[in-house]
C-alpha cells in the first residue's frame, strides 16, 4: 500500500510556509503523494465541521506545490463536478498536468452542500447521469483531437482543446462517493475510488468489494482499479478496542494501516486538517506544524 500526506489546507496552519515544508518534507521522507480537497463556502452560522470554516483552493495549492517538488505525485480528492463545466477544469488540470510533469491526481465528486449548489447555480436533477455524462467529456477534451459533444447536460461544439496534459492517455480520475450507485459508478468509468473523510474504515472492504464487481460486470480489470483512502489521523492516548481507526498512539495508528491494506485499500494519505486541534482557525500553527512533521517521520515509508 502506497502511503501519501495531506497538504495543510484547512485552518491556520494553511499557510505557504507550512504547505512548502510540509510537501518538500514528504517527498524527502519517501511519500508517494500530496493531497488537497475542496471547500468552497461554509454558513454564515458557521455550523459546520472547523475543518470547513477556512480552507484554500485546491487546484490553486497543488499548482504552487508543483513548483517546489519534483517527484511526489499531486492528487485532489475531490473537486465537485456540478460546481464547475467540465471544459474549463479540463483546461485547469490539463495545465496542472504538465506544470507538474506529469504528476496529476484528479479526484471527482457531486457535493454534498447545499449552499455550494446553489451558489454555483448548480442542480441536484439528474447528479448521476450528469456525472457519467461530465466524465466521459472530460476524457474526450483531455486525450480527442477534435471533441464534438451534445449531450444532455452539456454542449460542445466541434473545438480543439490544446495544450494536452502530459499524462497519457490523462491523468488518472478517481471517484468519490460512499452510496452504492456511486461506488458501481467508479466501478464502472474511473481509474479508481476515494474514499471520504466519513468513511467507516472497519467496513471499507465492503465498498472496495463492491467497486471491483461493478468494473467486472462492465467488463474491466478489477485489478487494475485503485483504492484511495482518506486517512482521517487523530493521534491521541492509546485506546482501547472499540477505539476508531487511525485514532490512538502512533503504534496503533500504524497498525491500522496494515488492515486497511488487508481490506483492498492500495493507497492511504495521513490527513491531519479533519484533527479538530489542527486543521482549525483556532489551532496554534507552529504546533499543528510540530505535530505533522511527528507523524511525518513516525509514519514515513521509508521508516
Amino acid at each position: 500500500m502506497e502511503i501519501g500526506f495531506a497538504l495543510p489546507v484547512s485552518g491556520s496552519w494553511a499557510t505557504p510556509e507550512h504547505m512548502v515544508h510540509v510537501g518538500r518534507r514528504a517527498e524527502q521522507l519517501g511519500y508517494h503523494s500530496l493531497w488537497t480537497f475542496q471547500r468552497l463556502l461554509v454558513p454564515a452560522d458557521l455550523g459546520w465541521s472547523e475543518t470547513y470554516h477556512s480552507v484554500q483552493d485546491p487546484l490553486t495549492t497543488l499548482a504552487f506545490l508543483a513548483a517546489h517538488t519534483t517527484r511526489v505525485r499531486l492528487g485532489v480528492a475531490v473537486l465537485n463536478m456540478p460546481f464547475v463545466p467540465p471544459v474549463l477544469l479540463a483546461k485547469q488540470t490539463a495545465t496542472l498536468d504538465i506544470l507538474s510533469g506529469g504528476r496529476l491526481d484528479v479526484g471527482l465528486g457531486l457535493g454534498w452542500s447545499a449552499e455550494e449548489y446553489e451558489a454555483t447555480g448548480a442542480s441536484r436533477q439528474g447528479r448521476g447521469r450528469r456525472a457519467t455524462e461530465f466524465i466521459r467529456l472530460l476524457r474526450s477534451l483531455w486525450q480527442d483531437e477534435v471533441t464534438t459533444h451534445r449531450g444532455e447536460f452539456y454542449q460542445v461544439p466541434p473545438t480543439r482543446m490544446e495544450p494536452k496534459p502530459a499524462q497519457r492517455p490523462h491523468p488518472p480520475i478517481l471517484l468519490g462517493g460512499q452510496a452504492p450507485e456511486a461506488l458501481r459508478r467508479a466501478g464502472r468509468l474511473a481509474d479508481g475510488w476515494v474514499s471520504g473523510s466519513q468513511a467507516d474504515l472497519n467496513g471499507i472492504g465492503t465498498a472496495v468489494a463492491t467497486v471491483k464487481a461493478a468494473a467486472a460486470d462492465a467488463g474491466r480489470d478489477p485489478g487494475a482499479l485503485r483504492f484511495v483512502c482518506r486517512g482521517a489521523v487523530r493521534v491521541r492516548p492509546e485506546g482501547g478496542p472499540d477505539r476508531e481507526p487511525l485514532t490512538g498512539t502512533l503504534d496503533q495508528i500504524r497498525s491500522d494501516l496494515g488492515r486497511l491494506a488487508e481490506a483492498g485499500i492500495t493507497e492511504l494519505f495521513v490527513d491531519l486538517n479533519f484533527d479538530s486541534e489542527i486543521g482549525s482557525p483556532r489551532a496554534d500553527a507552529q504546533e499543528s506544524r510540530r505535530r505533522a512533521d511527528e507523524v511525518l517521520d513516525a509514519l514515513a515509508p521509508t521508516r
